[in-house]
């Protein structure tokens, strides 16, 4: 029987996840330069056109049907044999909320690795890329974690909201697609690609962190504790990252910066989506304190971490880096204490699921490594992936989109 409240919050949840596409438009246009605010925004926007459609016909259905353990099969392709009266085995909510609700996942994702490649990617490359991606990379981890019969699920690790799913995969293609499209132009990259427009940057991240309310407790699937829980937890990293990442600012001298701020808030939502509801909220601090740590020494050493890797708004550390922290921690500080159908992690007598973790993790990093590398090699033999360097000098919005988002200025 369909539980009213239950329902009401996982559509609410949805329209929250859907929110933060449009935030991760905000958040990296503003830290792109002018000449290509329009086609940053474009390669999240075009995310919300393209995935529901592939999600529809195919993804949800090797995602979350009955299949092997390594991918679903196809008796929900077209969402066929669903209708308003279905309902999702696991929970007391229509199985259209439930389709809705993991389609907003698999449309942000992609969404998230744009901002890696932000003026060097062809928009019809990048649009057939996040396809490709979506259907041969991001469909099987989902079913590997969250599917029925699924290996990683099985196997025993833990990913409350999307962790290895979303952030992980999202991280590691990124570094993967900036390493295969190579560099920004030097004399670009020196003159121009400053943030234009931190008020922008301060707003996405402002989107994201209201919207992550649906995307971390609305993975209870229900409007009752773990919800709470994973509001709370949510909240609480955010908030003892961004801390932390002001201190150690001030500790080193340099000024805590408004961008600093927004991105620190990022880390923080990234590193407790995979523990939101294993984790009490004093483990919650401890995670968002260790993310911001990691990735801030990230950053600070990136040159000689990623020599020669432009990744241009530093997406493989925000999801990659910031994921895998989240992933491992949870291993460490996950407990039964507040959800029986979690698990004890490390400190809680359980070493077990810190290897698991950790074999999740592996699987996902491998997966997104050579699948993405296939997907965009494939790509540069059928077409042109990247502009030309007199494209790229006079910006992507005019190469591209035949638009400007600052009509005077230059």
């Amino acid at each position: 029987m369909i539980n009213n409240g239950d329902t009401a919050w996982l559509i609410t949840s949805s329209a929250l996840v859907l929110l933060m596409t449009p935030g991760v438009a905000f958040f990296y246009s503003g830290l792109v330069s002018t000449r290509n605010v329009i086609n940053t925004i474009n390669m999240s926007f075009i995310c919300l056109a393209v995935i529901p459609l592939t999600w529809a016909l195919l993804g949800f259905s090797l995602s979350f049907s009955v299949g092997n353990s390594f991918i679903g099969g196809l008796q929900w392709a077209g969402l066929k044999d669903i209708s308003i009266n279905t309902m999702n085995d696991a929970s007391n909510i229509p199985q259209y909320s439930y389709m809705m609700f993991q389609m907003m996942f698999a449309v942000i994702t992609p969404a998230l690795i744009s901002g890696a490649i932000v003026g060097r990617m062809k928009f019809k490359a990048y649009v057939l890329f996040i396809i490709l991606w979506n259907l041969l990379i991001y469909t099987p981890i989902a079913h590997w974690v969250w599917g029925p019969n699924g290996w990683i699920a099985a196997l025993g690790a833990i990913d409350f909201a999307g962790g290895t799913v979303v952030h992980i995969s999202s991280g590691f293609a990124a570094l993967v697609a900036a390493i295969i499209l190579g560099p920004r132009l030097t004399n670009n990259t020196a003159r121009h690609d400053t943030p234009h427009n931190i008020p922008f940057v301060i707003l996405g991240s402002s989107l994201l962190w209201f919207g992550w309310y649906g995307f971390n407790a609305g993975s209870a699937l229900a409007a009752n504790g773990l919800a709470s829980l994973a509001f709370v937890t949510t909240t609480l990293s955010a908030s003892a990252s961004i801390f932390t990442w002001t201190i150690l600012c001030w500790l080193r001298g340099h000024p805590s910066s408004a961008i600093g701020k927004a991105c620190s808030a990022v880390i923080g939502l990234v590193a407790i989506t995979p523990a939101a509801g294993y984790v009490t909220p004093m483990g919650a601090i401890i995670i968002g304190c260790v993310g911001a740590i990691v990735c801030y020494f990230a950053m600070a050493y990136r040159n000689k971490l990623l020599r020669n890797i432009d990744d241009t708004l530093d997406v493989f550390i925000c999801h990659g880096i910031g994921g895998v922290t989240g992933a491992m921690m949870t291993g460490l500080l996950a407990t039964k204490t507040v959800n029986p159908v979690g698990a004890d992690g490390f400190f809680y007598g359980n070493s077990s699921l810190l290897v698991k973790q950790l074999i999740a993790v592996s699987a996902t990093i491998l997966m997104t490594v050579v699948g993405t590398a296939i997907i965009l090699c494939f790509l540069k033999t059928i077409m042109s992936i990247r502009p030309t360097p007199e494209e790229e000098s006079k910006g992507i919005d005019i190469a591209e989109h035949g638009e400007k988002a600052y009509e005077r200025l230059t």
